[in-house]
């Protein structure tokens, strides 16, 4: 509204100032006037008061206005800033529950089902786009259902032999490889139906096992697991072992349950499974770098160490009988069955991978003269650029007393780091 005339209240506008003096001019003391009396300007809006209460009271209009205005200009501020948290907030705890559920799903904890569901599930779809006939699907869920029963592996994905043909392959042919060491014999199983996408760390797991019942050195250990054990047998063993003690840690994050879920697993329920099977093991965390261009040359001098410390010689070809070594990374693991030093002096691992196919490799069962074969397997030092790896390895045997003194380890302190 235009300022008021202090005298007359009429609205005067921007002229307010000619107004007063040309109405009120004797009040203010103009110039003819003879009137004398002070006058007040508002620091404000700069009108000019003749005495000091209107003033006063001018000067608390506008403070009056002020605050109101201040107040109003707050509060929306202050509500404003409330529904901008408010939506902050409900955005963070939804990218946190579709985070979570993610990882849920990625690491087979959503509750979808486990090995049987998925096996079931991917048939179906086998079947619906006609790559496998109905009476084959009913014969393959019949073995499937027996195998689950009775806890033992159908052997569908399993390639033996393999180590014994690359034995055979070293010796004679490979003319830039200096000397190979290689595993005690080992099965290769790869990723099926029903783990396809999760199965990676159980599927090491036999074939590590299945190296370890070879030989028989660990008989004892093994008297209770003679032949190779389904995906949801492991998963039973692992969380027998987690009865027992080993490694609640790691336990809880699973929630103490890995049977009929899709759950990946790693170094430490590996390490947990075999410790409690009175198998020595452990745990190598080659937890960052070491070599340039984000590689892990101290990885492979580990794993030369590992096959070479006993079976020092001439030979080029040592087939050693050292158990193969389980690899894991972020995402998979694989199994190591052997290392190359090539005449240049650097190193080769030899890996098994489950993503590997039974047709794959069984073309390395008739290895050509040219070894193009091999590259299925090769990994130098180059091809592992992971930010970190963690192994685990076989040593021999434990007595009940070093297990039970392994378990209470396990539960503070699995792994060792190498600097």
């Amino acid at each position: 509204a235009p300022p008021e005339c202090p005298f007359c209240g009429e609205a005067a506008g921007r002229e307010l100032e000619e107004h007063v003096r040309a109405r009120h001019g004797h009040l203010l003391g103009a110039p003819g006037t003879g009137n004398t009396e002070q006058l007040y300007e508002c620091p404000m809006c700069s009108l000019t008061c003749t005495n000091i209460q209107i003033l006063e009271e001018h000067v608390n209009l506008h403070l009056e206005e002020h605050n109101f205005s201040e107040g109003i200009d707050l509060e929306l501020a202050r509500q404003l800033q409330t529904e901008e948290d408010e939506r902050q907030r409900s955005e963070e705890e939804k990218r946190e529950r579709e985070e979570f559920e993610k990882l849920q799903r990625q690491y087979g904890l959503d509750n979808s089902g486990g090995f049987k569901q998925q096996y079931l599930k991917n048939m179906e779809r086998e079947v619906d786009r006609g790559r496998m006939q109905p009476f084959e699907y009913h014969k393959r869920k019949a073995d499937m259902m027996e195998s689950l029963a009775s806890g033992i592996d159908d052997g569908r994905t399993k390639t033996s032999g393999v180590i014994e043909a690359l034995c055979k392959y070293y010796q004679s042919e490979n003319k830039d490889v200096r000397r190979v060491w290689l595993s005690a014999g080992v099965d290769h199983f790869h990723s099926s139906l029903g783990d396809r996408g999760w199965g990676c760390g159980y599927r090491n797991f036999q074939m590590l096992l299945s190296s370890l019942l070879q030989n028989s050195f660990y008989n004892d250990c093994l008297r209770d697991t003679t032949l190779i054990p389904s995906i949801p047998k492991i998963q039973s063993m692992i969380e027998d072992a987690w009865r027992e003690g080993f490694d609640p840690h790691g336990a809880s994050h699973f929630n103490n349950r890995l049977h009929g879920s899709k759950a990946w697993i790693g170094a430490c329920e590996i390490y947990s499974l075999l410790t409690s099977l009175r198998i020595k093991c452990q745990i190598i965390d080659f937890h960052k770098p070491t070599g340039p261009m984000g590689t892990h040359p101290r990885l492979f001098e580990w794993i030369l160490h590992y096959y070479s410390a006993d079976n020092e010689g001439g030979a080029k070809v040592v087939c050693t009988s050292k158990p193969p070594i389980y690899l894991q990374h972020q995402g998979h693991s694989r199994t190591i069955v052997g290392i190359e030093e090539k005449k240049n002096r650097s190193l080769c691992l030899l890996l098994f991978d489950p993503g590997c196919s039974s047709q794959q490799m069984q073309k390395l069962l008739k290895q050509n003269s040219d070894g193009t074969g091999l590259r299925l397997l090769q990994k130098f030092v180059g091809n592992l650029k992971e930010k970190q790896y963690q192994i685990v390895a076989v040593d021999g045997v434990l007595s009940l007393e070093e297990k039970a003194a392994r378990c209470r380890a396990s539960q503070v302190l699995t792994s060792e780091k190498i600097p």
